[in-house]
């Protein structure tokens, strides 16, 4: 299958990449970069494409949508025009591009995030609940709303919910591991937030699942079916790395350091489990929180 990736160089798509080809399909990455092989394709996620790069479009059976603005950092106003817009016009972009092309693709596979249920407390979450309020989860329903009218040209649309994805060379991890390694990682807050977790392994196993297999559609939760605490995620990291995890961390000295950001994703979580992909039998490979950050840390 000739399969189309934005945001290919990112440590997702980097992984989902390999894999692809493994397995004997021809991966073509969408970027903003000039084009220097048949296997790249220029685009501008806020302009589209160019004819020349227009026409590659044409020959593309399967699309899997990655690229966004990265949400760490200070949530200024801009910062938050950029997260939403990388999301929103850009997936409009690409959706608006292949309603014209003279072949679309059957497969439309865009990025979500478990940020759709916002703040829910201990609520067991699956897909069908409810949106959530605040500036995350309306930029993950319009992030959505956009992917989905893919199905007007016949495509079958999956959403993939990306919960915190848990690898030593990017994501949340990465940023936790230094303080943790020097014996001052603690809880955040209260630790009673949950932490809706997904082995890196696992994630990119999802969306090569949802492109091969006819019955996935629509939003997917991307996350173990073991979702854990904060309080529970300190402990289970600290033991896997042999360190103490008595320095916390206030939920004060969050919302000082890192603002409405901080406040978001530190302090905030959600209880997801993927009702959609065990019904449908996907094997995790890392179910529980310990494997998983053994096998990622170690």
């Amino acid at each position: 299958m000739k399969v189309l990736i934005t945001g290919a160089s990112g440590f997702i798509g980097g992984r989902l990449v390999n894999i692809l080809e493994q397995k004997g399909h021809d991966v073509f990455k969408l970027s903003r970069s000039q084009a220097e092989n048949p296997g790249e394709i220029q685009w501008d996620p806020y302009e589209g494409f160019s004819s020349s790069e227009f026409e590659k479009l044409h020959q593309i059976e399967a699309v899997i949508h990655l690229a966004g603005e990265n949400v760490a950092g200070n949530w200024s106003e801009n910062k938050k025009r950029r997260i939403r817009d990388s999301r929103v016009k850009g997936t409009e972009t690409l959706v608006d591009a292949f309603s014209k092309s003279e072949n679309p693709p059957s497969i439309f596979i865009s990025a979500s995030a478990i940020g759709f249920y916002g703040n829910r407390g201990d609520e067991l979450l699956t897909e069908e609940s409810d949106r959530g309020e605040g500036f995350f989860p309306e930029v993950c329903s319009e992030w959505e709303r956009e992917g989905s009218r893919a199905a007007e040209f016949g495509a079958r649309v999956v959403h993939p919910r990306i919960g915190v994805v848990l690898a030593k060379d990017g994501g949340a991890l990465e940023k936790m591991l230094t303080p943790f390694k020097f014996g001052v990682g603690g809880t955040i807050g209260s630790g009673d937030q949950y932490m809706s977790w997904i082995a890196i392994d696992d994630l990119v196993n999802v969306f090569v699942f949802a492109l091969e297999n006819e019955s996935v559609s629509g939003a997917v939760n991307a996350t173990a079916p073991n979702p854990a605490t904060n309080e529970e995620f300190t402990s289970t990291l600290g033991k896997v790395l042999s360190r103490p995890t008595i320095i916390p961390i206030p939920a004060f000295g969050v919302k000082l350091l890192f603002g409405e950001m901080g406040e978001t994703l530190l302090l905030e979580g959600n209880r997801v489990i993927p009702s959609k992909l065990e019904k449908l039998g996907f094997s995790f490979k890392f179910p529980k929180l310990d494997d998983a950050l053994k096998h990622v840390v170690q």
